[in-house]
């Protein structure tokens, strides 16, 4: 019974090769938009491309990450499908000086807003609120697509949430440019006029009402430049602090103006001189196994992503499969918390399942994490988890006020937090291990990792068993090969959900990286992190003991 409209999962590849061809050629596609007919009609009016003004904004034969280009991803189909949802988001230099920029992508639906391409816009502004990021936004958007309209507009974390984070990041200091380079229409025209500094160019259009509704409200019959030109509201309305001649100029003067920014506290994060890991990136793909049942030892990852004779480890003999200590990537020091693959066997003690969280486990986790909030010392989690230990034992041992105390300590944590899920991330080791919903800086992924509540084989079995029993009820009873289908067709659809493209489609993730670019992405990560000099008081609920 397959389906042959679900794409196989990267963990289902027969070896890295083929996963990172299939990553870098659906990039590709991606990376184009809205297709050869859309970008030549953007080109029609003179305008850049989103990827175009990015070139010419960021600094020359840089870094410029990418975040949440998997965004829509599979999504919208019905409507054509949103190629990275319609917005760019990422972090590059302008002047030296690290920035979160934010385009529309206006070969896409005309730049228009998807209920996903308004979570992507937060997470961006969140990124930048945490980590005092400044930001710039490049606006060529006709605003909320509307046939998705109610599912856009209202809620805490809909449209008009994004306005709200544009007065809280100026209100903190954190520099805001918007360049309006097309139109900017409705609710959306609050983004660019609530920012610092406003520029536009020759032949966009900045209202709160197009020409066609004006026209239709109370009869005015406007062109886009008579209703809100730039000549209008640079001249007339006072609106924008720069007119400017096309998208070229435009960018120009965006430099400038970051060029001649002060600069800003930072952090007080230990940086040495970096040194080179001691084994080369490209071993990643030897030691990563693509077998989730297969082990291996989460140190061997770490000589080919830290500074090479760095890793201190922490309580080493004790609570085996979490291995946790010191290390520094990019000369920054950071503490590192991971599962442990390998099976521990050690004659006179319980064996213990890697991947698997133990009540010594998590109570050394816990403990580690609250040295490195006592100490102002980053943290990297590295998940690769099948959750924590079940049965009667580990029910004696205390295994859940000890997995609470490790969520309490990963929770009420100050020091910049950075997970990367390298395998498997199920149940409540997902929350342990710093999820999406503890706030990390940065989620990243690897193409090998899989998001579920439980492993594919054990919730394909419970879900074939629960349809199994809804069908009995009804008078309907399956032989042994229909309820085998059933079996693999549940199994299929619940792999394809488990997919890496399947998390970063919904935000769950912010990248998912090539492996060996994992150094460069941390060493970003923690030089954004460190622009935000205040740290909280450290603090933690009740500890179960």
């Amino acid at each position: 019974m397959e389906n042959a409209s679900i794409k196989r999962p990267f963990r289902e590849m027969e070896d890295w090769p083929t996963i990172l061809k299939a990553l870098n050629a659906e990039l590709e596609v991606i990376r184009q938009g809205g297709g050869a007919k859309a970008i030549a009609k953007q080109h029609k009016k003179k305008r850049l491309t989103a990827r175009q003004r990015l070139q010419g904004l960021v600094d020359p034969d840089s870094l410029f990450l990418e975040l949440s280009a998997y965004a829509g991803y599979e999504m919208y189909q019905e409507w054509g499908g949103a190629p990275a949802s319609g917005l760019i988001t990422g972090i590059g230099p302008i002047e030296g000086r690290l920035h979160m920029i934010v385009a529309n992508d206006a070969t896409v639906k005309a730049g228009a807003f998807f209920p996903i391409t308004v979570k992507k816009l937060l997470r961006a502004q969140r990124i930048a609120m945490d980590n005092h990021l400044p930001l710039v936004y490049l606006v060529d958007s006709a605003g909320v697509f509307l046939p998705l309209q109610d599912e856009i507009f209202p809620d805490e974390d809909d449209f008009g949430r994004i306005f709200r984070n544009n007065a809280k990041l100026s209100a903190a200091g954190i520099p805001q440019i918007a360049a309006i380079m097309g139109p900017c229409v409705a609710g959306g025209a609050y983004l660019p006029v609530m920012s610092d500094k406003i520029l536009m160019t020759q032949g966009s259009g900045l209202f709160i009402a197009g020409p066609s509704l004006v026209k239709a409200a109370i009869g005015q019959d406007l062109s886009v430049d008579e209703l809100g030109g730039a000549e209008l509201h640079a001249s007339l309305s006072g609106t924008i602090d720069f007119k400017e001649e096309n998208d070229e100029d435009c960018l120009k003067r965006i430099r400038k103006l970051v060029a001649e920014a002060g600069d800003w506290a930072h952090a007080p994060f230990k940086r040495a001189d970096s040194e080179e890991p001691s084994r080369p990136a490209s071993d990643l793909y030897k030691i990563m196994p693509l077998n989730p049942s297969a082990q291996y030892d989460v140190r061997d990852i770490f000589q080919c992503i830290f500074d090479a004779g760095e890793f201190t480890e922490y309580k080493k003999e004790y609570g085996r499969t979490i291995v946790c200590g010191y290390a520094r990537v990019g000369g920054w020091s950071v503490g590192l918390v991971a599962n442990q693959r390998t099976f521990v066997r050690e004659p006179g003690r319980p064996f213990e399942v890697g991947g698997v969280i133990y009540t010594e486990s998590a109570d050394k986790a816990a403990r580690f994490i609250l040295d490195c909030n006592q100490n102002r010392i980053p943290l990297i989690f590295f998940q690769d988890v099948n959750g924590f230990m079940v049965g009667r034992s580990a029910e004696i041992s205390g295994i859940i006020k000890s997995g609470a105390k490790m969520v309490n300590a990963v929770a009420n944590s100050v020091v910049p937090k950075i997970t990367v899920i390298l395998g498997g991330s199920f149940g409540a080791g997902n929350y342990a291990l710093c999820g999406k919903a503890y706030d990390p800086r940065f989620i990243f992924a690897w193409p090998t990792c899989q998001y579920a509540v439980m492993g594919g084989a054990q919730a394909a079995k419970t879900l074939a068993d629960l349809k199994v029993r809804q069908l009995a009820r009804q008078g309907q009873e399956l032989g042994q090969q229909q309820r085998q289908e059933l079996v693999d067709e549940i199994s299929q659809q619940y792999a394809h959900t488990m997919d890496a493209r399947y998390a970063a489609a919904r935000l769950w993730v912010d990248a998912i990286l090539d492996p060996a670019k994992t150094r460069e992405a941390l060493i970003l990560a923690l030089e954004v992190a460190s622009l935000n000099p205040h740290i909280e008081d450290f603090k933690t609920g009740v500890f179960q003991v």
